[in-house]
């Protein structure tokens, strides 16, 4: 059996992963270590859930140790729940060499942030729009020298629009720099990039007729669509009845749908945690972090919390909506069953969706079996659960919610306008300084070879 160190990884860096429970390497690790530790690019795909974020984090953190300075490495995410997740397991892995590590998102403090980059730290996290920005509006931190770029989730990345954005930030990267790109599924555009790239990267992809992994059951639940909250409802009853200790993520369409749930299970008795981009950066941590810490059981999300995530109570992944793509699932029901431990994913089926549960199955390479419910339990709750959607709905109406999220977006915009804008006034002002400084150190020279 194959060690950490047999990798070609230090003691303290082994004697870490062993304190976290990482006895030995997973596939990907085993694979992709070696050629990152020998300086080679890296394109890897993995299923979901196989330790991709120790296999470029260690690399990164021994290549550091080795020559310390910041900003070496730098980490793009597509969503900032993934990226202050990095953020924990990079910190927690480097702790014994001291690891500095910044979190660069959209929703936070950017004046504050603009700091943090000033002090260097050794690895920086982010996603692209809020760190184009910043390369955009500030001049107190730089690039340059970075040793390593990661780009997590790389098929979203590269894929969804955040071209413009990953176009700012490689024009101030170095040419002379290792690119790690990982992902849980493989596209044509990975496959494009491997075809294209001068410097021809060490692929690798997990062998698998499955796409899911094997300690993953995979079931469905079909059902007339305008019972689905009953039966959703129902089902985390029974369930949280047999499994108190377990956790739970249900995974919807929409912030507003994500809304109204989240205030049902409220009103039949459940304490939830709420996940969405309609959410306050603070409030989202707070949510997850309740939700992580066990203080909540269930966790209601739209798909920002679909990548990535690692928690290890979770037992049961429900799809409220089928996703319209195949790929999409993968990554939703790939927040359980991790790591070797077992896990269930639920998905609820109407009429509409059987078309999308076909797609599903052809692109995993497996069928979903029926989960079986009561439906006379169903129908005892069917009127109350109608009441309280009605009711959340009129609340939500009540509270403008679909005009508040264009007035979060455009408070947003003036936000990110505002912190441009004074970036740029202490910009401006530094360059007055520097250059009022320059005349004066002139002026003292030739006042000096005067006499």
């Amino acid at each position: 059996m194959t060690t950490f160190l047999e990798l070609g990884l230090n003691d303290w860096l082994a004697r870490q992963c062993a304190a976290m429970g990482l006895n030995r390497p997973t596939e990907i690790q085993l694979n992709c270590i070696p050629p990152i530790l020998v300086g080679e690019d890296v394109i890897a795909c993995a299923k979901t859930g196989s330790g991709k974020t120790a296999a470029f984090a260690l690399p990164v953190l021994q290549k550091l140790s080795e020559d310390p300075y910041g900003i070496f490495a730098v980490v793009l995410t597509p969503t900032r729940e993934l990226a202050f997740q990095i953020a924990e397991q990079f910190s927690v892995l480097g702790k014994p060499m001291g690891v500095r590590v910044t979190v660069i998102t959209g929703g936070l403090d950017m004046l504050q942030q603009g700091v943090d980059l000033s002090v260097k730290p050794h690895i920086v996290i982010s996603t692209p729009g809020r760190l184009a920005d910043h390369i955009e509006s500030c001049t107190n931190f730089s690039l340059k020298r970075i040793k390593f770029l990661v780009l997590d989730e790389a098929d979203r990345l590269l894929e969804d629009n955040f071209g413009s954005q990953l176009e700012v930030i490689f024009k101030v990267l170095p040419r002379k720099r290792q690119t790690v790109l990982v992902s849980a599924t493989m596209t044509e555009t990975l496959k494009q990039l491997q075809d294209l790239t001068m410097n021809k990267p060490f692929f690798w992809q997990q062998e698998a007729s499955v796409a899911t992994v094997e300690e993953l059951t995979q079931t469905y639940v079909l059902m007339a669509a305008d019972m689905k909250d009953a039966y959703l409802v129902h089902i985390v009853q029974s369930y949280t009845e047999k499994h108190p200790h377990s956790s739970i993520i249900i995974f919807t369409s929409t912030c507003k749908y994500t809304q109204i749930l989240g205030m049902i299970f409220g009103e039949v008795g459940f304490e939830v945690a709420v996940l969405h981009s309609m959410i306050p950066q603070r409030q989202r941590l707070s949510a997850l972090n309740k939700f992580k810490s066990n203080e909540v059981r269930i966790l209601l999300a739209t798909d920002v919390a679909s990548r990535g995530l690692d928690i290890p109570t979770v037992d049961l992944v429900i799809n409220h909506n089928v996703p319209n793509r195949p790929k999409d699932y993968v990554h939703r029901v790939g927040r359980t069953a991790r790591a070797g431990r077992d896990g269930v994913s639920l998905t609820l089926v109407t009429q509409f969706d059987v078309k999308l549960v076909h797609a599903i199955e052809a692109f995993i390479n497996a069928k979903l079996t029926e989960y079986k419910t009561n439906e006379k339990a169903v129908m005892d709750i069917l009127s109350e659960v109608a009441v309280a959607r009605r009711e959340a709905e009129i609340k939500l109406d009540e509270q403008d919610f679909g005009e508040k999220k264009a007035v979060i977006k455009r408070k947003c915009l003036l936000e990110e306008t505002k912190d441009r804008e004074v970036s740029q006034k202490f910009r401006k002002l530094e360059h007055k300084n520097k250059n009022s400084r320059q005349k004066s150190f002139i002026k003292t020279s030739k006042e000096k070879s005067v006499k």
